[in-house]
């Protein structure tokens, strides 16, 4: 006769509670290879014992019988005092939970009928530039409005259902609160970044427009006038090389005249900026930092896309060219080269435009890179303050909080502590996890002569680590990146970025 007792620590709310659920950090591979039959046959029998039930009656036991508790009165020795203090801090919670919605619904319909009104009559165009221009602010400000119009769903109760398991009720409550901590962590940054640029308004602003003055001159007008010369020893074409160069150094002189004349505007856009990060947190004046950053290098984004052009057109005439040597002909309907008989004077007309091209193809692939390098560069700076808008949005506080505070309320998989093992003849102690191997070859050869077991283990848990519970938060963030940076590489190469 074998008998086996487990002993747990009965799951509580709030303290600890068990769980089957293991964090991996990587995606099965799926076999390619055919299951044998015998392999079906034996997923199709039932398990003996089914743990994912016995877990969810081990968290159910105990939660389930409080909040039935509760509901139904069964504790008459609560205090009067308790009483009216819980139905006090209902009441205040459930006025919170009136009072933030329609202060966000009054300010949506605001926005609302801003948007109306703009999109109304002659400043239609007006209002769908601003909107392209200042698209990623509109959508952290949207972002923003539906975190706000979210609180009744946060607040509202989810019924006796969410109380009955500990789990259930756990991960509510993370679910519930980690929209508020979220916001509260935002608010709180853009508080201290506004602060911190309401004190320093003309020193940040004297800093920004030096710097950009450094940039025009330093890195610009010397880039272009560089670029017209022997640039690292390549001998380009001077006249096409003068023409791109005096084209760039008519634009970087065109707006650095606009920035001269607009840059006393600047010491009002930061205090504008340090207004809206202490009302609506950092994401919103982050992400006006981004369209703001575009607005102020749109001459390189223009050149850029102009010479990206240039060079894009260049590539394709030689490519076609190319095909027009080898009698190869491009089919668009069918996406393939077939063959094709071109005359004498399509030779001689294509040999006469494949030299002077493949000649003046240095010049223009010197300035395409030297662009590209400054667009890349600004979007890669564009791109670090999203993915840290997105790292705020994303990351978990209250969980990193309560990991912090009680670490088992995150756990992650079970074993089994062998507490004592005893028979009629012989009994064996073991706290750890795994016997001794003698001891284990000794109850094996004793286990036709004993007539009864009595085993007693622990029922134990593993528990997250703090990269375990924040990196899944972080999956979707980075998981964009990889794909950019290719798309990235291979628009740069063909001059279509």
């Amino acid at each position: 006769m074998f008998t086996y007792v487990v002993v747990y620590e009965i799951p509580v709310y709030g303290v600890h509670h068990f769980s089957l659920n293991l964090w991996k950090s990587y995606t099965p591979v799926k076999d390619p290879v055919k299951k044998p039959k015998w392999v079906n046959e034996l997923e199709k029998n039932q398990p003996l014992l089914d743990l994912d039930t016995v877990i969810l009656a081990i968290n159910s036991a105990a939660a389930a019988r409080l909040a039935l508790e509760t509901r139904v009165g069964f504790k008459r020795s609560i205090s009067v005092f308790f009483n009216i203090s819980s139905r006090s801090i209902a009441f205040m919670w459930q006025v919170l939970a009136i009072f933030v919605p329609t202060i966000s619904t009054l300010f949506y319909i605001a926005l609302q009928l801003f948007h109306n009104v703009s999109s109304f009559g002659s400043i239609t165009w007006i209002y769908t530039t601003s909107a392209r221009v200042f698209c990623t602010t509109w959508t952290q400000i949207q972002i923003r409005c539906c975190q706000i119009l979210y609180w009744p769903i946060i607040l509202q109760d989810n019924g006796i259902r969410s109380h009955s398991c500990v789990e259930y009720m756990e991960n509510t409550a993370l679910h519930r609160h980690s929209m508020w901590s979220s916001l509260a962590v935002d608010l709180l940054l853009g508080n201290l970044m506004g602060l911190a640029l309401i004190v320093h308004a003309e020193s940040v602003c004297q800093w920004i427009l030096t710097f950009a003055s450094v940039i025009t001159n330093a890195l610009l007008r010397s880039g272009s006038v560089w670029l017209m010369g022997v640039p690292a020893g390549f001998k380009l074409n001077t006249e096409l090389a003068g023409v791109l160069g005096v084209i760039s150094l008519n634009a970087i002189q065109i707006w650095s005249t606009l920035w001269i004349l607009f840059s006393f505007l600047f010491i009002y856009f930061i205090k504008g900026l340090a207004l809206l990060g202490i009302l609506f947190g950092a994401t919103i004046p982050a992400a006006l930092i981004i369209d703001m950053v575009y607005i102020a290098t749109l001459h390189v984004s223009t050149l850029h896309w102009f010479i990206s052009l240039l060079y894009s057109w260049q590539i394709q005439a030689l490519a076609a060219l190319w095909r027009l040597f080898r009698g190869r002909k491009w089919n668009p309907l069918r996406q393939r080269l077939d063959s094709y008989h071109y005359t004498v004077k399509q030779h001689i007309v294509g040999s006469l435009l494949f030299t002077p091209l493949l000649l003046l193809l240095p010049t223009t692939s010197v300035f395409y890179m030297f662009f590209t390098i400054l667009s890349t560069a600004i979007a890669f700076t564009c791109i670090l303050i999203e993915i840290t808008i997105s790292m705020i949005h994303s990351t978990p506080y209250i969980k990193i909080f309560l990991w912090l505070m009680r670490r088992r309320r995150f756990p992650s998989g079970i074993w089994f502590e062998i507490a004592s093992c005893q028979n009629d003849s012989l009994e064996f102690a073991c706290h750890d996890k795994v016997c001794s191997s003698s001891e284990k070859s000794y109850r094996n050869n004793n286990r036709g002569r004993d007539r009864s077991t009595i085993m007693v283990s622990v029922l134990r848990s593993n528990f997250l680590s703090i990269g375990q519970v924040v990196l899944p938060h972080y999956r979707k963030v980075f998981s964009g990146v990889s794909d950019f940076a290719i798309t990235s590489a291979h628009g740069a190469l063909t001059g279509k970025r």
